[in-house]
């Protein structure tokens, strides 16, 4: 092979892999920024494909219904603690902010935040369905086909 093809050939491949490499370190710095979804049931058990369990420390999105009487509120501060539940299992959740509008017990809601105790999760945020038909598709199939919709008397709903 001539020099200056070997010289140019020498040039291409260093540019790849550099290439590669940013890729590579891109790839591997979104991976853990991303929010897996798991349900209470998946928290405890793994998922039901693959077995994974969210580690300690991990980022994670939960979905699942507020637990009836569960919602303790902080009277100082901003701070709540629940518990969230499908499919009999229950996590607790720990969120200091304010609530959605539309956040009450009984109702499907999804918390983004870090699973600080294997059943505990420190959330940065809470969000609340926006319609009383609406559920996340991922909630409703974890709940199975016998879930129902809580019912509330008109006192309930307007005290919340």
């Amino acid at each position: 092979m001539n020099p200056r093809r070997k010289k140019r050939l020498t040039i291409v491949l260093s540019v790849l892999a550099g290439i590669g490499l940013i890729i590579g370190l891109v790839l591997y710095a979104l991976s853990q920024n991303i929010d897996l979804f798991y349900t209470p049931h998946e928290i405890v058990h793994g998922k039901d494909d693959t077995g994974i369990k969210p580690s300690i420390g991990q980022r994670i999105r939960v979905g699942g219904l507020v637990v009836v009487g569960s919602v303790k509120r902080d009277a100082e501060n901003l701070k709540v603690q629940f518990d969230l539940t499908n499919k009999g299992e229950v996590i607790t959740i720990k969120y200091d902010g304010i609530l959605p509008d539309l956040f009450r017990e009984g109702q499907g809601i999804i918390a983004n935040g870090n699973l600080t105790q294997p059943l505990l999760l420190e959330a940065s945020e809470v969000l609340a369905k926006h319609d009383e038909n609406y559920m996340p598709k991922e909630i409703a199939e974890s709940l199975g086909e016998n879930h129902q919709a809580p019912k509330y008397t008109k006192e309930q709903l307007d005290k919340n």
